[in-house]
């Protein structure tokens, strides 16, 4: 696993996070590991992110405050 990321411009949290880790739903872990992005919502080219080590099998695929995506 990397542990840095440079964003392309027009990245976002959550699509930095599906990059990485298949799944847009942990991208709380991306801006808890670089607080002083946490404001910015889409970013500029060439910014160097730190990538926390995490143990995806820990995370659901989907959280269950979305419900199942059946009911959709």
């Amino acid at each position: 696993m990397r542990n840095s990321y440079t964003t392309i411009q027009g990245d976002t949290w959550d699509l930095i996070a599906y990059k990485l880790w298949g799944s847009e739903h942990l991208f709380p872990l991306l801006v808890e590991a670089n607080q002083k992005y946490k404001d910015v919502y889409i970013f500029s080219g060439d910014i160097t992110l730190v990538v926390p080590e995490i143990d995806t099998a820990i995370y659901v695929e989907r959280p269950d405050w979305l419900g199942e995506e059946d009911e959709l």
